[in-house]
């Protein structure tokens, strides 16, 4: 068996890498001699030519700099400002640009010769996420013809949005050059096949294959997990060191965390918790929302709009409802460590995942595990996140239906006891069956 060669945009960074992807992968990586290859982070005046390795850690990691053109535009312009909303849902926020597109496939194929150079003929790819999309395609035109994978962390769009897209079958073309493209849901294992047939023009085979000349791929859904078990001993430790004030006996705790993105569903979130508060004004001074969410791509203007929204309403229904000693809606716009995290999800009664369109959001997941199971919390999901497949026992809301969610605020603060331990048993048993582990085995053993 060869080395496990995997990439992604950016390359786990520090001496101690950590992230989900890393403990999915490191055992292989190490077992394997196998090496992760991604973007430093820095910037270069010009574009570079080979890989260079960063020292230490467990396993190889060699990276290559972007130019700030390319940052630019392979970065934010196509990545992020094409098929960010695009996979999303949200094919009217596309800025399309043909410089966008030029840079981005630069990239592609700058990576793909640097690659090529290093890889020996036992050797698996598995390439993660958009903005490598074409990576697979760039390879087999230098004669590469190792087994490469493909894992999509976003949904995949069908092929009513990938019309908006004016190389729609060209992705379709670039994604037939994986052995296998694996996707978060079953809802976007649907929409791959129906984009790669009518928008790509491929043959379906049945069982998830395709063929698109002159390659077969096959297409199947592999839900990412967590390391259940570490997050809920971290999440055990982390309560006790939660500063003085937070908790209040006489207080539930609603908490959400998502970066400040679009596609989260945060000012509908929002308005709902309005909306409950409008209802039930014997709750008032009783619950409190806690609403975590780091800002992200700064300067883009869909990004500026929903942060300014966001700021609005958490203003307006404070001022609305608060008190001198209670404010409805605290609202954090800067990241806050996983550890403080865990704790703040094991000392809360509800979470309120919502995403308007999400590929799995691994936060539910880390909510469920961060419980206390004697007493535990009660998790709201969008209908609309890919973890809701998996995490029927939930409570599942549609995220634009504001009276529905208020509505279902108040049945999960009123849920019985062993209404809540039996749900929360049924999430975790499955949150342990389907881990981080199980995911990457079940990838990695499917692709050969």
């Amino acid at each position: 068996m060869g080395r496990l060669i995997c990439l992604s945009n950016r390359i786990p960074t520090g001496a101690n890498p950590s992230g989900g992807l890393v403990v999915a992968l490191g055992d292989v990586l190490t077992e394997t001699g196998g090496i992760w290859i991604g973007t430093s982070g820095e910037i270069a005046k010009r574009p570079g030519t080979k890989l260079r390795e960063i020292e230490g850690g467990p396993f190889k990691r060699l990276c290559f700099d972007l130019t700030e053109q390319e940052q630019e535009n392979y970065y934010a312009g196509y990545s992020n400002s094409v098929l960010w909303p695009l996979f999303h849902g949200r094919a009217d926020l596309m800025e399309i640009h043909q410089e966008y597109l030029s840079s981005y496939k630069q990239v592609n194929r700058r990576l793909a010769k640097m690659v090529a150079a290093m890889i020996e003929p036992e050797d698996r790819i598995w390439v993660h996420d958009f903005h490598l999309l074409p990576l697979a395609y760039e390879l087999r035109v230098l004669g590469i013809q190792n087994l490469i994978g493909f894992f999509l962390h976003t949904p995949f769009p069908g092929p009513t949005s990938m019309q908006a897209l004016p190389n729609g079958r060209e992705i379709c073309q670039w994604l037939a050059n994986y052995d296998l493209i694996g996707l978060q849901a079953e809802r976007d294992v649907r929409a791959c096949l129906a984009s790669m047939v009518e928008i790509g023009g491929a043959s379906d085979l049945g069982n998830g294959f395709v063929h698109l000349s002159p390659r077969q791929s096959r297409i199947a859904a592999f839900p990412i997990g967590i390391d259940a078990r570490e997050f809920t001993e971290l999440a055990e430790r982390e309560i006790e060191k939660l500063p003085p004030g937070i908790l209040k006996p006489e207080r539930r705790l609603v908490i959400g965390v998502d970066r400040l993105d679009y596609s989260k569903g945060v000012p509908q979130r929002f308005r709902a918790f309005g909306e409950f508060l409008e209802r039930h004004e014997d709750w008032h001074r009783f619950v409190s929302l806690l609403q975590i969410s780091p800002p992200t791509r700064e300067g883009v203007q869909a990004y500026d709009d929903i942060r300014e929204e966001t700021e609005h309403l958490s203003g307006r229904i404070n001022g609305q409802f608060a008190d001198i000693q209670w404010a409805p809606i605290r609202f954090i716009n800067r990241p806050v460590p996983r550890e403080v995290l865990a704790g703040l999800y094991r000392a809360s009664d509800v979470a309120l995942v919502t995403p308007l369109m999400d590929g799995m959001n691994l936060v539910a997941k880390e909510f469920v595990a961060a419980q206390d199971p004697r007493d535990p919390g009660v998790l709201i999901l969008s209908q609309f996140a890919g973890a809701a497949e998996q995490m029927t026992e939930a409570l599942l809301v549609n995220p634009h239906d504001t009276e529905q969610m208020a509505t279902t605020m108040i049945t999960a603060l009123m849920m019985s006891h062993s209404e809540r331990r039996e749900r929360h048993a049924a999430l975790m048993k499955g949150l342990d069956r389907h881990d981080v582990h199980w995911w990457s085995n079940a990838f990695l053993t499917s692709l050969g």
